[in-house]
């Protein structure tokens, strides 16, 4: 599945061949900087177009939720319906995979923002997980698959987005994450080789009380990664997450206030909807940094 918004002089496309060499140098900063649901600030989440612009833009990964349709297999969509972002009252569980593929979920983008609005959006569907796969193939950046869906269906999505991340040579580049903590232990059963990170919301701590349990809990589940809501992130945290052999990732944080913090807690990438603002703000900051020490 190639997209109008391929740019074939972008560094996504499979023509160029600076994108590895630009990617190993950016690898080098931090924090990381990755695309929530794709550039989603600018088009609509989830779309091929967020995923472009936040390629084209620079971001150092992108993220993005999947869950599975009717027919079991797993397509790129966040909500359980299709009410907020088609107006339709269906469960994507309700329909197959090909029948998503045909839902519009970009013309309420334009709808709701018609200053960024773009006629081409129109035309974003929901795309099957292998699609996306396949438009991604050339991709060298981060890819962050979020799992979605009923405690009862996380199982059989784990292991379909596995059989399917098995078969792409992004595996390297993958890391698979959700809320459902067996999820990420079944994935890891599944592939041991794929990268996971275990999420957590705010209200994590009316469960466990006390934020050193969130180790414990990512543990468990064998998960290389925390995910945790930017409210939840402190230095002394992101520290015993380290000292524990764990990298931090906080999510979703638009203010760019966020990169000078993520640096002095030492975050490892924030998850944001405007990634172009967030890595201007780290090229002023090294910029800064430049001067200072040169």
């Amino acid at each position: 599945m190639r997209s109008k918004f391929l740019n074939p002089n972008s560094h996504f496309s499979p023509l160029t061949s600076h994108f590895s060499l630009k990617l190993m140098q950016v690898k080098e900063i931090r924090p990381l900087i990755i695309a929530h649901r794709g550039a989603s600030a600018f088009a609509p989440e989830n779309t091929c177009a967020a995923f472009q612009k936040a390629i084209d833009d620079g971001a150092d990964g992108i993220e993005f939720d999947v869950r599975l349709a009717r027919d079991g297999v797993p397509v790129v969509f966040h909500d359980s319906t299709l009410q907020r972002l088609a107006k339709i009252k269906n469960r994507v569980s309700d329909l197959t995979a090909e029948e998503l593929n045909a839902v519009d979920v970009g013309g309420w983008f334009n709808r709701a923002f018609p200053r960024k609005a773009d006629a081409q959006f129109a035309a974003e569907t929901i795309p099957p997980l292998a699609k996306l796969f396949d438009f991604l193939r050339d991709y060298k950046g981060l890819i962050y698959v979020e799992l979605k869906g009923k405690e009862s269906a996380m199982p059989a999505l784990a292991a379909a987005v596995c059989a399917l991340i098995q078969q792409t040579r992004l595996l390297p580049n993958i890391i698979v994450k959700s809320f459902d903590l067996e999820a990420i232990k079944i994935a890891k059963q599944t592939l041991p080789e794929v990268k996971t990170a275990a999420l957590f919301e705010p209200k994590i701590l009316t469960i466990l009380r006390k934020k050193k349990l969130i180790l414990d809990e990512a543990r468990r589940c064998h998960a290389d990664e925390i995910s945790l809501h930017y409210s939840l992130a402190t230095k002394k945290f992101v520290r015993q997450a380290r000292e524990n052999n764990f990298s931090t990732v906080i999510w979703t944080a638009d203010n760019p206030l966020w990169v000078k913090r993520a640096l002095d807690y030492e975050i490892s990438a924030i998850i944001t909807n405007n990634p172009a603002r967030l890595l201007a703000e780290r090229g002023k900051l090294a910029k800064s940094e430049q001067k200072t020490t040169g």
